[in-house]
Order: structure tokens, then sequence, then C-alpha cells
């Protein structure tokens, strides 16, 4: 009896030793980690689309290969975009004639404003014989008058031609060649012409892995069509979901430790909380629970929460969109704030894949008009 006695109260000091170093943890410790392994790998999912439309004669990517940004993925038949370039030139070329013509003929309009002032200056020098000698009875009447219609006609020539430089002038002066309306209108024609041609070879707008490949040779493909997809494995993140009451004092900023299933508890990840989502993740489903009915249950909402991670650990130890985590927010410290006070001063992403062939067709704009002036 003295020894169950004696065993129960080791017992009893067994669990209130247990429990007091529990309660002391978590007073020093515990109290300042929030956990879930209700956290997911996400990342960038970027869409290959065409611009143009076309038939699919090579796909220069399979699913799971690496691809560099710029690189080619889909070739599309460039035929009929090649003739179009072709005529879009020429009609350029036409332009950039005619319009030089016009700058021409202001020499030529000039010399016949001349040739008319000579023939008035003429006719008013003849009209002026005839008038004097009019006085004397010299002249006959008819003379007089044939001499007075062809001044006339020399001053409304000189009228005529005067106008036809004014006009062509109004059409050329302070204008250059190129600022032509007629020019503008057929170089923009080479642009598109030129960037069709250009856009029928689809490169990678950034680097990564390709997935989801549908797209097939032979397939006849519209803009915007979604042909593969495009994984920046270097840039991926964790979507971690908090219960509501465990975001009291969660802020941006606090470290995170992760552990991944893929790894096991080998392989730790360190980041930090990059933001909370603006609504927990029954607001933006595709059918929201209406909680105003008779038959409501309370269920406690979890909201999403964004842990960036460490790019070094990810190049060492690469994760997959979709994998699962474990996460461990420390909020010790609470002098972050909730949500982000300001917006984001650049740019979030952005690719340089699609800005070549807008430089390369002004380039032949100007060596056409270059040519032809």
């Amino acid at each position: 009896m003295a020894s169950r006695r004696h065993t129960l109260l080791v017992l009893i000091l067994v669990f209130l030793a247990a429990g007091s170093g529990w309660a002391a943890w978590w007073y020093k410790v515990g109290r300042y980690y929030e956990s879930t392994d209700n956290a997911y790998v996400a990342g960038n999912l970027v869409e290959v689309t065409p611009q143009v439309a076309g038939t699919v004669v090579a796909i220069g990517a399979d699913d799971t290969d690496r691809v560099q940004a710029g690189q080619m993925l889909v070739r599309l038949d460039a035929a009929d975009a090649q003739v179009a370039l072709d005529q879009a030139e020429a009609d350029l070329a036409r332009a950039v004639r005619e319009a030089r013509t016009l700058y021409a003929n202001n020499l030529t309009l000039e010399a016949n404003v001349r040739v008319r002032e000579a023939e008035l200056q003429r006719a008013e020098e003849a009209l002026a014989r005839r008038t004097s000698l009019a006085d004397k009875g010299m002249v006959t009447r008819e003379d007089f008058d044939n001499a007075r219609a062809t001044m006339a006609a020399a001053r409304a020539s000189l009228a005529a031609a005067r106008e036809s430089l004014a006009a062509n002038r109004v059409l050329t002066e302070r204008v250059k060649l190129e600022e032509q309306p007629s020019v503008l209108r057929a170089a923009a024609r080479v642009r598109e012409a030129y960037l069709a041609l250009k856009r029928v070879e689809i490169p990678a707008p950034v680097g990564g892995y390709v997935a989801r490949r549908s797209v097939q040779v032979g397939q006849r493909v519209a803009p915007g069509t979604p042909l593969m997809a495009i994984v920046p494995l270097e840039n991926l993140w964790v979507d971690a979901n908090f219960k509501e009451v465990q975001l009291r004092e969660m802020r941006i900023g606090q470290p995170v430790h992760l552990v991944a299933d893929l790894y096991g508890g080998t392989v730790e990840y360190h980041g930090k909380v990059a933001g909370l989502a603006a609504g927990t993740g029954g607001a933006f489903a595709l059918l929201p629970p209406q909680n105003a009915t008779g038959n409501w249950i309370k269920v406690v909402q979890r909201l999403p929460v964004r842990i960036a991670l460490d790019a070094g650990e990810l190049r060492r130890h690469p994760l997959r969109i979709g994998l699962s985590m474990k996460a461990e927010v420390e909020i010790r410290d609470t002098s972050g704030a909730q949500l982000a006070a300001a917006p984001r001063s650049g740019t979030a992403y952005a690719t340089q894949a699609f800005s070549a062939p807008a430089t390369e067709a002004e380039a032949r704009v100007r060596a056409i008009i270059a040519a032809h002036r």
C-alpha cells in the first residue's frame, strides 16, 4: 500500500513537473510562434499565347524543359505575313516618292509663277503702248480690246499660278518628308506587317520550366490561345492559411521557419511574412458561403498569408508549385504593419522578350524612307 502511494506521488510530481515545464516553455517561447501545416508552395504560371493567328510549324520546347527568356518556343507559318510585309514596304516606297514629288513641285510652280509674271509684264507694256497710240487714233478699237483682254488673261494666269504654289507650299512648309500624312500612314503599315512577321516566332516571356504544353504541330491557333505555360521556379513563395485566431499578432516582416514534405525535417527554409491577404479563402471562392440562413454553423475561417522564401535556399533545394509545407511564424516582434502602408515603388514583374521587333521595325522604316527620298 505504501509502495502504491509512493508510486502515485511520484507520478503526480512528474506530471506537475512536466506541466510546469510546458507552461514555462509556452510563456517564454511557445506563445511567440504560430504554426500551420495548411501551407502550399505557389508561384507565377506564365501563359504562352500567340499575338497573331497562324498554323504551327515547329515547337521548340516540351514539358519539363528548361527555357531562357527570349528563347523560341513555337513557330507559326510566315508565308502570309511575309507577303503582307512586302506589300506594305512597296506602299511606303511609293508614298515617299509621291511626297518627294510635292517638294519638287515647289520649284516647278515657282518657275511657272515667274513665267506668268513675265507674261503679265509684257501684256501690260503692250496695252500701255496701244493706249498711247489709241489717243492719237493710230490703233483700232479691236486691237486695243485684244491687248486689254490679253493683259486680263495674263493677270488671271498669274493669280492661278500663285494659288497653285501656295496650295503646294501648305503641304510641304514646316513638314519633313517623313512626317507627311501619307508617309506616316504607310510607315505604320510597315511596322504592323513587320511585327506580325516577327510574331510568328513566339518567345519565352521569362526563364523557367515548361508545363502544360497543349499546342501541336499543324494546329491553327488564334491570338490569345493558351499554348503552354512557364514556371520560373527561382521565384516561388508559400501561401500559408492561418486560422483567424492566429492572426492577432502576425505582422509583415516577421521571420518564418518552413519545412517541405518533399525533403522532410532535414531541410529547413527561412522566410519572411510578405503580406496578408485582403480576404479569406471563402470570400474569394467561386460560390461564397451564404451565412444568412437558418441553419448557420460557425466555422473558423482561414486567411492566406504570403511568405517570401530565401532565394539561395531555393537554389540549393528546389521546390515545385503546389507542394505541401509546414510554416511556423515567430510573432515576437509586432512592430510591423498588418497591411502594406504604401503602393509598390517599382514594377513587380516585367519582360523584354517582345521589345526587339519594335526597334527593328523602326529601323526598317527609316531605311526605306532614306532609300527613296
